[in-house]
């Protein structure tokens, strides 16, 4: 399906609102394999703030639809075995939560994108009040019709558009969401007016010092190429940011919440198996693994 986009040209970075950056590549609008030069298609410039280490198109691809990105039945954008809750799904995040806050049985969880619901069920079964926030419509009716969650605690609605009582709940979760989000400094502001003062959000989000990702730069600079591989904001998986620890520093400085924990999560190299002997204890020695995961406190 061909899409339509405008292309808006970014003055500011959006988490420290610093105007200086550094030019890194171009994008295309597909996967773009060893010679990306061979392939037609639309580019945009990916750029990297000089100030916090946000990585960001600018112009900025927004698709004429929301739909186009993300309106494709659940079982076209996952494989079947996702369908499938797993007990230990989102364990890790909840025992580090356990650890970073008093917790009370029947505690409010909010989770913004929530997608089939996997993330709402681990949280109920933990002993939360859990209500979830999801975008799009074949998503929410999966997560009602297959994982049976309870219609009145799933809102059909972006959070742009969303609406809860203000200090209303006593932990949020954006899991693998704000990379997806236009503003994600104002989706972080808002969410914060729902969350209770001392209450805690879970973020985790591409980091932008993922080791890959400057090895397939590389191997495009050596072959004099103006390609990188950072992000993806017009294919699938539609990424519009990567994070450094230091985007969620500077955003800090302007916004109600201190910092508490943060982590890096290897997840997945994309390499030859082979090459992962030496990747992985690598990523986890120098944290350069593909996600970065960050534990805010409202002041």
């Amino acid at each position: 399906m061909q899409k339509k986009y405008i292309f808006d040209y970014l003055a500011s970075c959006n988490m420290c609102g610093n105007g200086n950056y550094k030019i890194l590549g171009k994008r295309l609008n597909q996967t773009q394999g060893k010679n990306p030069r061979n392939k037609i298609g639309i580019t945009t410039t990916i750029v990297k703030c000089e100030k916090c280490g946000l990585i960001y198109p600018n112009p900025f691809p927004i698709p004429e639809k929301l739909s186009d990105h993300y309106g494709m039945p659940p079982e076209l954008y996952w494989k079947d075995e996702y369908f499938t809750h797993d007990s230990t799904y989102f364990q890790s995040e909840i025992n580090t939560l356990k650890t970073l806050y008093a917790f009370k049985a029947n505690d409010r969880a909010l989770d913004i994108g929530a997608g089939i619901g996997k993330c709402m069920i681990s949280l109920a079964n933990a002993g939360f009040d859990v209500y979830g926030l999801e975008p799009s419509e074949p998503f929410y009716r999966k997560a009602i019709d297959k994982m049976k969650i309870e219609p009145n605690k799933l809102q059909l609605s972006s959070i742009e558009t969303s609406s809860y009582p203000h200090n209303h709940f006593d932990f949020i979760t954006f899991g693998a969401v704000l990379e997806h989000l236009y503003n994600p400094s104002s989706s972080i502001q808002k969410a914060l007016e729902w969350l209770k003062v001392g209450g805690i959000m879970q973020i985790e989000v591409p980091s932008s010092d993922w080791l890959i990702n400057k090895l397939l730069n590389l191997f495009y600079k050596i072959k004099g190429l103006d390609y990188v591989a950072n992000i993806s904001p017009m294919h699938e998986p539609f990424h519009l940011y990567e994070f450094s620890l230091n985007s969620f520093i500077e955003h800090s400085k302007s916004s109600n919440y201190t910092i508490i924990h943060h982590e890096y999560y290897v997840a997945q190299t994309y390499m030859p198996r082979i090459l992962n002997f030496v990747l992985v204890p690598w990523m986890k020695k120098t944290k350069t693994g593909m996600q970065l995961c960050v534990w805010l406190k409202k002041k």
